[in-house]
């Protein structure tokens, strides 16, 4: 612990504070989701510790459910985008050739889409369930993972070791997860915790839009989509929520640059 800096040890506080609080949102939460249980904006009291939204719910509850919600959905997106990504990178720079440059150019295709607008479209005609944000969000963020797997794993592959596997008949699935995978773990985790902050993001820019997480579920995103009308009249219900996602956010970025600075293959860029 005494060898972990500063920053690194804040990140960590408050990236395991929200953690926390997201498993046992309804043993700590005031009241329930959606219950109505006061005036509209309401101030702070003790009886409402940050007042109440547009419609009379508690603000807190709102906001440990909204952040339970939100943390589920970047966690599964990023666990997903990184089984995607990270496979189909290491398989395109094992197998080389037309299988490389076949996955390579198709990643370039989706990566020449700006991923909101790919997004929108694509959840305006379909139903916006909790499962089909995951698949998308994950599947759109897997061709950055690719890229950089591809990028570490095509280093990696014209090592002596992935030679002799070669030589004595391995594989491709035996150098790619005995092989590759361990010597190109620790820059893909360093980059599991950026794009983490992504998927945040990504998941509170659509609930904002309305596209996102849908009502009666909460999420940060949303919070600031119900509550935004209340700063025109100096209410700062649709803050909290927008101070929460900075805060989770920077959380995870000091931890991820930590990680980053600990690791040799990449130290000095992010890919």
């Amino acid at each position: 612990m005494r060898n972990i800096p500063i920053s690194a040890l804040i990140g960590l506080f408050f990236t395991g504070l929200f953690f926390l609080m997201a498993l046992v949102a309804p043993l700590i939460a005031p009241y329930g989701m959606s219950e109505i249980v006061g005036d509209v904006w309401e101030p702070s009291s003790s009886e409402f510790l940050l007042g109440t939204d547009s419609i009379g719910r508690d603000l807190l509850t709102r906001l440990i459910y909204g952040g339970r919600t939100t943390i589920f959905i970047a966690v599964a997106a990023t666990i997903l985008s990184f089984v995607t990504g990270s496979v189909l990178g290491f398989f395109a720079a094992v197998s080389g050739g037309w299988v490389d440059q076949a996955l390579s150019r198709f990643v370039d295709l989706i990566m020449s889409i700006p991923s909101l607008i790919f997004a929108l479209v694509v959840l305006s005609v379909m139903p916006t369930t909790m499962t089909i944000l995951i698949i998308l969000m994950g599947l759109l963020d897997s061709t950055r993972v690719f890229r950089l797997a591809r990028a570490v794993a095509v280093d990696i592959t014209v090592m002596d070791y992935v030679e002799a596997a070669r030589l004595r008949g391995e594989k491709i699935g035996w150098i790619i997860f005995r092989e590759t995978l361990p010597n190109a773990l620790s820059p893909l985790v360093a980059e599991m915790g950026l794009r983490f902050i992504f998927m945040v993001l990504f998941i509170s820019t659509l609930s904002f839009l309305g596209l996102g997480v849908q009502p009666p579920l909460a999420d940060w995103g949303g919070i600031v989509k119900e509550n935004k009308e209340g700063i025109n009249y100096g209410i700062q219900a649709a803050l909290y929520p927008a101070y929460a996602i900075a805060t989770l956010c920077i959380s995870i970025n000091l931890v991820a640059d930590w990680i980053l600075n600990r690791t040799t293959s990449l130290k000095g860029g992010r890919g």
